[in-house]
């Protein structure tokens, strides 16, 4: 009877161990025919991509067809916008929509807003595929995504080529700069972005950034790149040096939700502009984020008159361009249009509407965002994030200023330089800080910039608005 049990329980073993090989041999050849099927599809989009033979398209499109998934999707949108040929575009997008129940034609910002809008679902390669598709555009891209899909802290198909090469729009760095009395280029009425450190005013006219969109500079004895996305409208200048490190960024090409991507030298890792900090590469979770520094978006003759000193921006750049007031982005900035989507649609302020941006380490969960037409009646205006108060002055030339006012309580700003408090004390106003005139107290200047409310919207969708 022994002998009998033992020899079922034997048979039972094997059999269980045949059921085990049976289901591993299924399980490889379909992760064979998986391999397989998304090379297939690859080669089609390739095929779909750059070639003109009718039949050869023709199959391609019967095998996207036959092969289809869904994390194929974004895949199917880049090769469509990068197709040069109508009948491969065509035979496409009937696919797509075939397949999604989706009707948006060749518009592709419909086709993301619609992906963007639903959960994220890409296929493993799909870093690979954008590396592979990118680098015959600039081998430069390559290295932004082979091998590092996992390490992405945005969506990777939220990533899009925005029409240049690496630093194809070029950074200053180093730069020239002038004094006030040697920039006979300028107007009094053109606009500027300020930044004074440590006593060392610089202008930096927004006719010549608009060109460049960073300049790479050393103001008051501190590294700064300022960062200048056009489509968003956000100039931010940040200490480039953390932790001994000094990061050389420069401009990768392409965007995330309208916002330029920054690249470093040395590792090739993308940043994400409005917050300073690596979001695809090897620097990602290294707990890396740039300080960010007070600008002052103001006219060149308002700059000049308050900071007498300053040196500016020179026109001779080394470039070529055509530097005049409002030349570059002339229609961008002319409509509330934008020229690369969001998954967003906000109306509780118009697109290219500025507003000024705050942001605070201490609350990173918390940001505001308020209307600059609504400081522009509200010239004293106090608030808080979270432990941080907050005093923000708007001059009569509409340029805001944030300051930490401590435990003061201001009544009176004469949208100048003097303010006074609820004691009857009066202060002055400086670019870093504000100073009591009786006893020499001061009150230092707090990190702020302007930014476009949809771009600011696009990066902290979360964020409150004051209007």
């Amino acid at each position: 009877m022994r002998l009998i049990n033992f020899i079922g329980h034997l048979l039972l073993l094997v059999i269980i161990a045949l059921a085990i090989m049976t289901t591993q041999k299924a399980l490889a050849n379909t992760a064979g025919e998986s391999v397989k099927s998304e090379q297939q599809v690859l080669d089609s989009l390739n095929t779909i991509l750059t070639s003109s033979d009718p039949n050869g398209i023709e199959q391609a499109i019967s095998v996207l067809d036959k092969n289809w998934r869904d994390d194929y999707i974004p895949q199917i949108l880049e090769t469509i916008a990068y197709t040069r040929n109508s009948r491969s575009s065509a035979s496409t997008i009937r696919v797509l929509e075939r397949k999604t129940g989706q009707n948006f034609g060749s518009d592709l910002n419909k086709w993301y807003f619609w992906l963007w809008n639903k959960p994220l679902n890409l296929s493993e390669n799909y870093a690979n595929f954008k590396a592979s598709l990118y680098r015959n555009i600039d081998p430069k891209f390559e290295k932004y995504f082979r091998d590092r899909q996992a390490s992405a802290r945005i969506r990777l198909d939220e990533i899009r080529w925005g029409g240049v090469r690496q630093d194809g729009i070029p950074p200053l760095r180093g730069p020239n700069m002038v004094s006030a009395g040697n920039a006979g280029y300028l107007q009094d009425s053109n606009v500027v972005f300020g930044i004074e450190i440590n006593g060392d005013a610089r202008a930096y006219p927004k006719r010549i950034l608009a060109w460049h969109e960073m300049f790479v500079d050393t103001i008051g004895g501190v590294d700064i790149a300022g960062v200048y996305c056009t489509l968003c409208g956000t100039i931010i200048p940040y200490k480039t040096k953390l932790n001994g490190v000094d990061y050389a960024l420069g401009t990768s090409g392409f965007l995330y939700r309208s916002n330029k991507l920054m690249y470093d030298q040395a590792t090739q890792s993308l940043w994400n502009t409005i917050k300073g900090e690596p979001v695809l590469g090897p620097l990602v979770d290294k707990g890396i984020k740039l300080e960010h520094l007070s600008v002052v978006t103001t006219t060149w003759g308002e700059w000049k008159r308050r900071n007498p000193k300053t040196t500016v921006l020179s026109e001779k750049t080394g470039f070529n361009r055509n530097y005049g007031e409002g030349i570059a982005y002339q229609d961008y900035f002319g409509t509330h249009e934008l020229m690369f989507n969001t998954p967003f649609s906000d109306t509780r302020l118009k697109n290219k509407q500025e507003v000024l941006a705050l942001r605070f380490p201490a609350s990173p969960k918390q940001q505001l965002a308020i209307d600059t037409e609504f400081l522009n009646k509200n010239s004293l205006y106090k608030n808080r994030i979270g432990p941080q108060k907050l005093l923000i002055l708007t001059d009569r030339s509409g340029a805001n200023r944030v300051y930490d006012p401590k435990n003061v309580n201001f009544v009176s700003y004469d949208r100048d330089s003097t303010l006074q408090d609820d004691k009857g004390t009066k202060w002055t106003l400086t670019e870093s800080e504000l100073i009591a005139q009786n006893d020499n107290r001061r009150l230092s200047n707090l990190p702020y910039h302007r930014a476009f409310w949809f771009g600011w919207h696009a990066t902290y969708p979360q964020t409150r608005l004051i209007k």
